[in-house]
């Protein structure tokens, strides 16, 4: 589910509500990356498509990379999982709900074009850093509270192993141009959970 963060980063900061403008400029970006491309993506591109003005766009998305995040993060952003009392449990839950989600059209070149995006952000590299970190925080939850629990070994560099889990379905879809699916997160949940688990 959407958190705070991610409802301030679709609409902009200072502004007031306006859902239905958000939501057709979001709608706009996602369609027109499915349809033609990154390339195809420019703000009189979305503005047209979305039919809205520019002015109202850049009030909530002062740059292109900024409405390149918000239209990513409104197709893949935070989870919430329930504790169900086991660490591979739990993943299986937030990797099935990714599979999910980059399994809709044009998820697949929205997520290449953020990785683009933020290797030729320069300075703006903190705000794809934000996003990245938003997206993975749940997983890093899960590790922390299977420690906590004692279902996985409290010496698992967690940063590491976001890092590992987070991957795996992204250089599926991205990379490897093929939509992740059960099979693939059944193994990276049997290796991670051998992996992490206390158990010898």
């Amino acid at each position: 589910m959407a958190d705070e963060q991610v409802q301030q980063a679709r609409r902009g900061p200072g502004r007031p509500r306006q859902e239905h403008v958000t939501k057709a400029v979001l709608e706009a970006v996602v369609e027109l990356v499915a349809e033609e491309g990154m390339g195809a993506l420019t703000m009189d591109a979305v503005a047209t498509r979305a039919g809205v003005s520019k002015p109202a766009m850049y009030r909530r998305w002062p740059t292109k990379q900024d409405l390149i995040i918000a239209a990513a993060e409104s197709r893949v952003g935070t989870l919430t999982v329930p504790d169900m009392g086991d660490f591979r449990a739990e993943l299986r839950a937030v990797l099935m709900e990714r599979v999910r989600a980059y399994r809709q059209p044009g998820v697949g070149r929205l997520l290449a074009g953020v990785i683009s995006a933020a290797a030729e952000a320069g300075a703006g590299r903190e705000a794809f850093r934000a996003y990245v970190t938003r997206v993975t925080s749940e997983t890093r939850h899960l590790l922390e509270r299977g420690i906590a629990r004692g279902d996985v070994r409290p010496d698992v560099p967690i940063v590491d192993v976001t890092t590992l889990i987070a991957s795996s379905l992204v250089f599926r879809l991205v990379a490897e141009q093929r939509a992740p699916e059960k099979e693939l997160v059944d193994s990276v949940v049997d290796l991670i959970g051998r992996a992490v688990d206390v158990r010898p």
